[in-house]
């Protein structure tokens, strides 16, 4: 959680609004991890302004940076060397170099590092590439030109330009006849752009009818859209319309010509939700994700640095990209744990779109049916607003959740779904209703033993156990991706043919449910069954098309899609986040199956939820059952609270890795013995990190907590920076960790 303080921070950097002509220093920063910026003499001829991207030596090569302000003046005349030039891309924006300074003060990173990000795209700052040629009909036919039907269908087809694969594609003929109409000159050339941005969202197209209270808090969000910073929770139950409603504050900020950013937790995973944005506003927005092509990423950062880009939708690097006129952000599912970036810059997206939102005074919407409890506590403060939709829209009704206690109704011996879930979702089947069991757990199988003595195959670079997906025919670690065929011996005992998968994954569970309801359509819908985001719409649509009957899935399939006939959700293993020292593991479980129990009785047709669990008195399965998210967030607000935990404490995570493991416990002994003292400070460890070996690198933990008002960056500033580490040891800092592996 962003303390107040930290939020005014963010306001405080300086501005460099003069120009700065010839002979004047200047500070580049460049996006390497450096300790800051370099200066530079602006050349002969030359003007800079901050932000201006330019290009300058740097050693024995030319390096692309950013101007940041003035030279500090640290360096003699005689060693500064001159810029080479101002590259002709629009500057950098002030707001996005202001994120830059944060972040890398929030996350003690090197400011080059932050920017690197800002950079991801370095093509986009190099003249365009040739552009490929298309060809376009003529105004006039050429004399004695002879027509044949193939050669009308391609000049009917060439209205407009396309390649002469495509066009010959279009008109049915072969690449021959384009040729010659081109040499005839009935065909003329034309550049073609690499990447064809979509149509402006129109802002205008009449939205679908909301309800008297959708209505109201859309009313209240677009009323915030040009009236400076605002963070807004939009918390609503699944299926309330939170979209539809803040598609009405998106449609605001395009009326008054602003640009506007979309987070999503898994962008490649969000087909349903491009196709609504599509039905709003006639077009479909602008995405950024890993999965774009060079030639897209290259057009989408300069539509967006040129201010083109009206609506970005994207993954958490959407972040920083350079838009010139935000207008509005939004983070939808914003409990959500994929917005953590975990390497490089370890980062939360949602609190630096908040940084971003308040560096460029334009409101931020966090929208969520169940809001992360660092979010609840900003409301609680008064630093966050909330608007409620606490009814499903259409008069749909919530899902009837109920426990099914393993303990009372255990499945038989080698089999993972209960005598009470098979009946369920056999009446289902038999109603021509869709089913949804949903599993966390990827592959066939979590462990892979011997049955003669017990050697477990483990990742040889990880602590972790290698799992099996049988469909693939290997054995994959999860965490560094190595992977292997299933050994015909075991290495350890050398019994031949000995070892046994353990535990379900969802392939392993397709297995079961193809024998117990052989006439069922099955699929599996996993992050590794999954190409990509084409392949997650397929399977979206197959469902709609009900060429499916039951879906097994993991976590993607929680993540906003909308089954109109899928009336049974069965969770097979309820109780598996509730393990482990994660301090979010009940709030992570409530939310994750809360979200699972919402893909139910969405339409008109009513859906109930079976929750498997050997645990039915845990706090997380009463809140579920009851409805009442309230008293359970109440009570994990005071667990930690009185513990002083996050949100209500400080929490930094330490890890100190190297190849070699002796090194690593005498550098983590000594940052343990000049750890920082004082009242409400406590450094815990340093101990094997869950993940003690990962990639190679040896690994260990320290957690070093403080109360809310005490400044840990300055703190761990002269904590760290006097040691002298073991060559080959490394200290990563994470401020506000979320994965304690």
């Amino acid at each position: 959680m962003l303390s107040s303080e930290a939020n005014s921070q963010a306001c405080d950097i300086n501005k460099s609004p003069q120009p700065f002509a010839a002979g004047r220093r200047v500070a580049v920063l460049l996006p390497l991890p450096l300790a800051g910026a370099y200066d530079y003499v602006v050349g002969d001829g030359m003007e800079l302004h901050p932000g201006d991207f330019v290009r300058v030596p740097l050693g024995g090569r030319r390096a692309v940076g950013v101007v940041w302000g003035a030279g500090v003046g640290d360096v003699a005349a005689a060693k500064c060397r001159a810029v080479l030039e101002r590259l002709d891309v629009p500057p950098l924006p002030e707001p996005s170099r202001r994120l830059v300074d944060w972040v890398a003060g929030y996350t003690l990173s090197a400011p080059g590092a932050v920017l690197k990000m800002c950079m991801s795209v370095p093509s986009a700052l190099e003249p365009p590439p040739k552009s490929p040629v298309g060809y376009v009909a003529a105004a006039e036919r050429p004399d004695g030109l002879k027509m044949t039907e193939a050669r009308i269908r391609v000049l009917e087809a060439a209205w407009a330009p396309h390649q002469a694969a495509d066009l010959a594609r279009l008109a049915g003929v072969s690449p021959a006849v384009i040729k010659g109409l081109a040499d005839a000159k009935a065909l003329l050339p034309v550049p073609l752009p690499r990447f064809k941005p979509p149509a402006d969202p129109d802002w205008k197209r009449a939205g679908p009818t909301l309800s008297e209270e959708q209505a109201e808090v859309a009313r209240q969000m677009r009323a915030s859209v040009g009236a400076g910073f605002e963070v807004t929770l939009l918390e609503g139950v699944t299926g309330s319309g939170k979209t539809e409603v803040y598609f009405e504050a998106v449609a605001e900020a395009l009326e008054q010509g602003k640009q506007v950013l979309v987070l999503l937790p898994e962008i490649a995973l969000s087909a349903q939700w491009l196709e609504r944005f599509a039905r709003r506003f006639g077009t479909k927005p602008l995405e950024w994700h890993s999965d774009l092509s060079d030639t897209a990423r290259r057009e989408t950062w300069k539509a967006v640095a040129d201010g083109r880009a009206r609506v970005v939708v994207g993954a958490r690097s959407a972040l920083f990209l350079p838009y010139p006129e935000l207008g509005l952000i939004v983070v939808d599912e914003e409990h959500d744990a994929s917005f953590k970036q975990e390497e490089g810059v370890i980062y939360h997206a949602r609190d630096m779109a908040v940084v971003r939102a308040r560096v460029g005074a334009v409101p931020i919407v966090l929208a969520s049916a169940t809001p992360s409890l660092e979010t609840q506590a900003n409301v609680q403060a008064g630093r966050y607003r909330k608007l409620h939709l606490p009814n499903r829209h259409g008069g749909a009704e919530l899902p009837d959740l109920v426990l099914v206690d393993l303990r009372r109704y255990p499945p038989p011996r080698r089999s993972w779904l209960s005598p009470v879930l098979v009946t369920a979702v056999q009446e289902t089947l038999t109603a021509g209703e869709q089913v949804l069991l949903f599993l966390n757990r990827r592959g066939y199988a979590p462990l892979t033993l011997c049955n003669s003595c017990g050697h477990r195959l483990q990742c040889p670079h990880c602590t972790a156990w290698l799992v099996e997906h049988r469909a693939q025919g290997k054995l994959q670690c999860h965490h560094c991706g190595y992977w292997s065929a299933l050994p015909e011996r075991c290495p350890s005992c050398d019994a031949e043919d000995s070892f046994r998968a353990c535990g379900p994954g969802v392939e392993r569970l397709a297995e079961e449910v193809e024998a117990k309801f052989p006439d069922a359509r099955v699929a599996v819908m996993a992050s590794d069954t999954l190409s990509g985001p084409s392949a997650a719409a397929e399977m979206v649509d197959r469902m709609a098309r009900r060429e499916i009957d039951l879906l097994i899935g993991t976590q993607v399939v929680a993540k906003g899609h909308h089954f109109p006939l899928l009336t049974l959700v069965g969770v097979v293993d309820a109780d598996l986040g509730l393990a482990g020292g994660d301090l979010r593991a009940a709030e992570r479980t409530f939310q994750l199956l809360n979200q699972v129990a919402g893909r139910a009785g969405r339409a008109e047709h009513p859906g109930r939820v079976l929750l498997q669990t050997y645990q039915p008195d845990h706090p997380v399965m009463g809140a579920l059952i009851s409805g009442d998210g309230g008293k359970f967030y109440a009570e994990e607000a005071r667990a930690r609270s009185d513990v002083g935990m996050p949100p209500y404490g400080k929490l930094v995570a330490l890890i100190i890795s190297g190849e070699d493991a002796a090194m690593v416990d005498k550098a983590a002994t000594l940052v343990a013995r000049c750890a920082p003292q004082g009242e409400g400070i406590m450094v815990l460890g340093p101990a094997p990190a869950p993940l003690a070996l990962l990639r190679g690198k040896h690994r260990r933990r320290l957690l070093f907590r403080a109360p809310r008002p005490v400044a840990v960056q300055a703190m761990l500033k002269d904590w760290l920076a006097p040691l002298n580490l073991p060559k080959g040891v490394r200290v990563q800092i994470d401020v506000d960790p979320y994965s304690f592996t």
